[in-house]
């Protein structure tokens, strides 16, 4: 069975073409201090708005500071920010939904009733409410997006473990006496992961969009930290003049979010049992 997974996910040209943009993209991450030519934060107004040249691969800004250092630090900023985002979530999430899907009753019910309130307000409007409470910056931005994503993902959970528990090899495992944890570990677990994952990458897309889109409004990521949406911000004023300074930045969001739902799609149809 692993075998032929493999051998599915290898045939899926689209999981390896956009697999290859996220891992340059992970590198970038890991690597920006030493792959950017420049500091990203360094102010120097005698070469601003340059055009590219070998100093300047892809110009200066309106502060003279060197586009490809900040757009690759901006990777760090935002993707980093974004995983953290949907790993937290992600680990609450489905803390939370085993427990209320397995457990049931009464504790079931309140978690059924808490996420009825808290789905009906658009996340974004949510985020957007808490952002205003706590105020702008990184910290607070991180709190926000994790206090709102979380219920959709423990919801979603806590239907697929509601699923599982009633196969017959789980009230096998019952009747035998495993604890509960056990079962949940041993034969619940397994199942569900591979599903959490493709949710994972599939909407982890969306968390980039929301990160430079509040970034851009001025109530995340704040200046002068390298960030997509807080460049495309900076850089409205020039649009005209210079329409490469939004471009840029643009075209790195485009990418990366392409390539999440691109591999998390694909992702999705490698790991579906019913094409075999």
């Amino acid at each position: 069975m692993f075998r032929t997974l493999m051998v599915r996910l290898v045939q899926k040209k689209a999981l390896l073409f956009s697999g290859a943009i996220i891992l340059i993209m992970s590198i970038l991450v890991l690597l920006a201090p030493v792959l950017a030519p420049h500091d990203p934060n360094i102010i120097d107004i005698e070469h601003k708005l340059q055009a590219p040249s070998w100093d300047f691969p892809l110009g200066t800004d309106h502060l003279g500071r060197c586009i490809l250092s900040r757009l690759i630090f901006g990777t760090r900023v935002s993707l980093g920010t974004a995983f953290l985002v949907m790993g937290v979530t992600m680990i609450i999430s489905i803390f939370i939904g085993t427990y209320a899907g397995y457990r049931g009753g009464r504790i079931d019910y309140l978690f059924m009733r808490i996420c009825d309130v808290l789905l009906a307000f658009p996340s974004l409007f949510l985020a957007l409410a808490l952002i205003g409470i706590l105020g702008p910056g990184p910290l607070n931005l991180f709190l926000a997006m994790v206090l709102v994503q979380w219920v959709f993902y423990a919801r979603i959970i806590r239907g697929m473990v509601l699923s599982v528990k009633e196969q017959n090899y789980i009230l096998a495992a019952k009747v035998s006496g495993t604890p509960g944890p056990m079962i949940v570990i041993r034969h619940i677990f397994p199942v569900i992961l591979s599903q959490v994952a493709v949710l994972f990458f599939m909407d982890i897309g969306g968390i980039i969009l929301t990160i430079s889109g509040l970034s851009f409004l001025g109530l995340g990521i704040q200046p002068p930290t390298a960030e997509w949406g807080a460049m495309i911000n900076d850089s409205k004023q020039f649009f005209r003049s210079h329409p490469s300074l939004m471009m840029y930045p643009g075209l790195m969001i485009l990418t990366i979010v392409m390539a999440f739902n691109l591999f998390g799609d694909t992702l999705r149809d490698a790991l579906d049992v019913r094409q075999d």
